[in-house]
């Protein structure tokens, strides 16, 4: 983009301000194992043009010390640069510390801000390790309980508790919860990568007894439960075991130290079995009031057993814990027969319900969740991928004294109906269950279908956030690569997924061969490397996020930590290349009329594609980092690869991409290529001619599955043909996101008939892509927000728009009403940033632009008055939209 040009003694916005602080993305992180962990700010200043041209970092191991000159850590010195984040450089960092930091700026006329609030982060045990701590468990029972009673000879000035229970460690100090997270902690290949969790429990202990208790589940890491992905088969499966470390750190100077050890008791608790697909058992007549006490009589309890450690490697868990997130009560309670309620909640989700009843000791009340009913109203709960009868149901056996309360804590399900039997009364609630992530946007239009599908689609990913991305709550849980791939630019914009995508990114290269392939699921127990593979559109998910981290958060870190990896990663998929083809077993995954795929085209013109689009990835990630020596291989390996797809798949003379086995015209098969720029030049019109004439004939229906659907929408766009596009995405009829709406749905389905397996799949709901960056008209063009595009292209039948984001950089929004052919656009652009602003008009002279001396002149080219403006509140008006 180019400069803008300010008038001569104009006086850029400012001073400068500091708004917010991060370390690894997060606000003032307890427990780091990063050596050199990434500070990140972000600057405000009033009025427009305001720039960051230097800045200061001091860390210090106590606020008050946080002054030039006494920074006992480290002082950067005044560091020329518009940077939004430094990786840490000074001395070594101590595990279990708490630093603190702030930093000051300078704008672009060398004025200097005021030194920001202080923040904080907290290192973790880093490379001194777990002392004489042991994974410690039981041998036999389901979900153990372990306790560990210690006495502590004086007051507490701070204590952490660093613990890993695998699977998932429900944890309790005197009584109460240690955590408010679940299903904790996240899910990793054991074998590569374990994760502990690091708690500040300085409130809950007290001088004298004291008691730490742990239940453990099992997960995936010992799930027992017979699958079609052999989870149950993978090579650390093992019974659940705990591994903690208790620092106390006392007033009076001294430390007393708990490690898990065979000095810990165990028994037998109340939840006899638990497993992801099945769900859980618990029997209340067994339960142990006060077991976590200092009170409790532990003397029947057996020793701990010491267990074999996992193989992976400890690393302090960076993202963000998995979270009840809300509670909602019942739309609706029918009774399908005698004995039998059916409770509906209104809505398709992830999580579980707490259930309140009452029946006789030893009666079971059983809770079967699904997605939808069967024609007698009864719960829906079937999955020919689970190879045992019993699927997503809780069971509660009473033990007779009143109303008893319960919530599963080591299963979560895909749910919008449950069925319960067995119970004289029952209340249930709802509870919402997933990653604590923060929303990033809020969108909004006239268009009641466009608010409805950006709602469902940010429904739909949250529902599949568990640690992992997966592909859908009810029936799998797998981190699919696929629904990662073509989903990615939504769910970052809609969300906040720099630590989650950090982590995943993590699991990718866990999950990569000696020779550089990766499955079509990640994590992986062993399938998905043969089983559905190669799949080129699903494993090229590795160098796309990586790029799209660097867009999305500027970030090189992640860049530089995967580059021997995903370079590995590209040679694999190179040497499976033939006659400069790439092979897939998936392809363009369940389009309209294939609900068990895969797709009727010959998958090689997409798996050409993406391996394409994943090398121009590596390459700019090879530049944005300096590592340009190998780069030109790369090159020649992407133009071959556009040779070799356009001499087998495009038809040069009729203006279409097609294949052998295509049935009839593949929207997919043309759209990718001219997304990924592939067309040759002097055939684009016309491959873009022949695509529209195809959704016309279709009465402006799609026939894209999940890899065509995301970029459908915005190549019509692209190329002049928004209406057409509004056109699709407003369509109530099959094949259609209207169509699914008309049939009362909440979130996005995975197959487009209303028979489908899932009603929780974001994969074929990427049009919100288009919603967000083409009708809103905000777009990202790079390097975290540092260069915007604001285009609202995708105006047809649509009277306003607005979207409003939060970047690393500071709030970006994009505002536009249309009243006849006036159209008002309202854009704010953050410190540092600079945004390209295009005005349909008819000459630049329709276009005025508030305040205007700022603005500078604008230039105008096909239609579009285009200013280039810098930071601050700006709104324009084209009288000729």
């Amino acid at each position: 983009m180019a400069t803008p040009a300010f008038p001569d003694g104009w006086t850029p916005g400012g001073p400068l301000d500091v708004a917010k602080l991060t370390v690894e993305y997060a606000d003032r992180p307890l427990g780091l194992d990063e050596p050199r962990p990434r500070l990140a700010w972000i600057a405000t200043a009033p009025g427009y043009g305001a720039t960051q041209s230097a800045y200061q970092v001091l860390v210090a191991t106590s606020p008050d010390l946080l002054a030039p000159e006494q920074a006992d850590v480290w002082d950067t010195g005044k560091l020329t640069g518009d940077a939004i984040q430094l990786e840490y450089d000074g001395p070594q960092l101590a595990p279990r510390t708490r630093y603190h930091w702030a930093i000051r700026l300078w704008d672009g006329l060398d004025r200097e801000s005021r030194w920001s609030r202080p923040s904080w982060f907290e290192t973790a045990l880093l490379d001194e390790g777990w002392q004489d701590a042991r994974w410690i468990g039981a041998s036999t029972e389901a979900a153990p309980l372990l306790r560990r009673a210690f006495d502590l000879p004086g007051p507490v000035a701070k204590a952490r508790l660093y613990v890993s229970g695998l699977a998932y460690a429900d944890l309790h100090l005197n009584g109460q919860r240690v955590s408010d997270a679940v299903l904790d902690p996240g899910f990793t290949d054991y074998d590569r990568t374990v994760l502990y969790v690091t708690h500040d429990v300085t409130d809950l202990l007290q001088p004298g007894g004291n008691v730490l208790g742990a239940e453990l589940g099992r997960g995936f890491f010992g799930l027992t439960t017979p699958n079609t992905w052999r989870w149950h088969e993978a090579p650390w499966i093992a019974d659940p075991r705990l591994l903690a470390r208790l620092v106390v750190d006392h007033e009076d100077g001294t430390t007393t130290e708990i490690h898990s050890d065979t000095s810990w008791q165990v028994t037998s608790g109340p939840t006899t079995s638990d497993s992801l697909y099945a769900g859980e058992t618990y029997d209340s007549r067994l339960a142990q009031p006060g077991w976590d006490t200092t009170d409790f009589d532990a003397s029947t309890w057996s020793p701990a057993l010491e267990l074999d450690p996992p193989k992976g490697r400890l690393r302090a868990q960076q993202h963000e814990p998995i979270r009840v997130v809300e509670e909602v009560q019942p739309t609706e309670i029918t009774t399908p027969h005698a004995g039998t309620q059916v409770v509906d909640f209104g809505r398709t989700t992830a999580g579980w319900v707490r259930l309140a009843a009452e029946a006789p000791a030893g009666r079971t009340i059983s809770l079967v969740y699904g997605e939808t009913l069967a024609p007698d109203g009864q719960v829906v709960a079937v999955n020919r991928h689970v190879h045992v009868d019993r699927f997503q149901r809780d069971e509660y056996i009473a033990s007779g004294n009143g109303i008893e309360t319960w919530a599963p804590r080591f299963s979560y399900k895909g749910f919008r109906y449950v069925q319960v039997t067995g119970a004289d009364t029952a209340e249930l609630t709802l509870q919402v269950v997933h990653s604590d992530v923060r929303p990033a946007s809020r969108f909004s239009s006239d268009v009641p279908i466009y608010e409805w599908l950006e709602h469902a689609m940010r429904r739909t990913v949250l529902n599949n956030l568990h640690g992992i991305p997966t592909d859908t709550p009810i029936l799998e849980k797998n981190g699919w690569t696929g629904d990662a791939q073509v989903g990615a630019p939504s769910m970052m914009s809609l969300l906040d997924l720099s630590r989650f995508f950090t982590k995943w990114l993590g699991d990718l290269r866990d999950s990569q061969t000696a020779e550089g392939q990766l499955p079509v699921i990640v994590p992986s127990g062993g399938w998905g490397y043969a089983e559905l593979a190669p799949a080129t559109e699903w494993s090229t998910v590795y160098p796309f996020v990586l790029r799209e981290m660097h867009r999305w958060y500027g970030d090189t870190h992640l860049l530089r930590e995967h580059w021997e990896a995903v370079n590995r990663y590209v040679d694999w998929e190179l040497a499976r290349v033939e006659d400069g083809l790439s092979t897939s077993v998936l392809g363009d995954w369940i389009p309209p009329g294939y609900p068990d795929g895969p797709p009727p085209e010959d998958s090689r013109l997409t798996a050409t594609a993406y391996l394409h689009r994943a090398l121009t990835a590596v390459i700019e990630i090879g530049e944005l980092i300096g590592e340009t020596g190998d780069l030109d291989r790369l090159r020649r390996a992407t133009v071959e690869l556009a040779d070799g797809l356009n001499r087998e798949f495009l038809d040069r003379e009729a203006g279409l991409y097609r294949t052998a086995k295509d049935p009839d015209y593949r929207q997919t098969s043309n759209a990718v290529p001219l997304a990924f720029g592939l067309v040759p030049d002097e055939l684009v019109d016309q491959v873009v001619a022949n695509l529209v004439s195809d959704i016309e004939a279709r009465d402006f229906h799609l026939n894209t599955g999940c890899l065509g659907v995301g970029v459908l929408l915005p190549v019509l766009s692209r190329y002049g043909h928004a209406d057409v596009a509004a056109k699709v995405a407003q369509q109530r009829t099959y094949p259609s996101w209207g169509y699914w709406m008309e049939q009362g749905a909440d979130t996005l389905w995975e197959m487009w008939e209303t028979d489908t397996r899932s009603r929780n799949h974001y994969f074929q709901g990427t049009v919100v892509q288009w919603l967000l960056e083409n009708v809103s008209g905000l777009r990202n063009a790079g390097n975290g927000w540092e260069r915007i595009v604001v285009r609202p292209d995708g105006r047809a039948d649509t009277a306003q728009a607005s979207l409003r984001t939060d970047t690393v950089r500071g709030k970006v929004s994009a505002t536009w009403r249309q009243v006849g052919r006036v159209l008002h656009v309202e854009v704010q652009v953050p410190v540092g940033s600079t945004a390209e602003v295009h005005l349909p008009s008819e000459e630049a002279a329709d276009v005025t632009a508030v305040p205007a001396p700022y603005a500078g002149e604008p230039v105008w080219a096909d239609g579009y008055t285009i200013y280039t403006v810098p930071s601050g509140h700006w709104s324009f008006t084209s009288r000729t939209a």
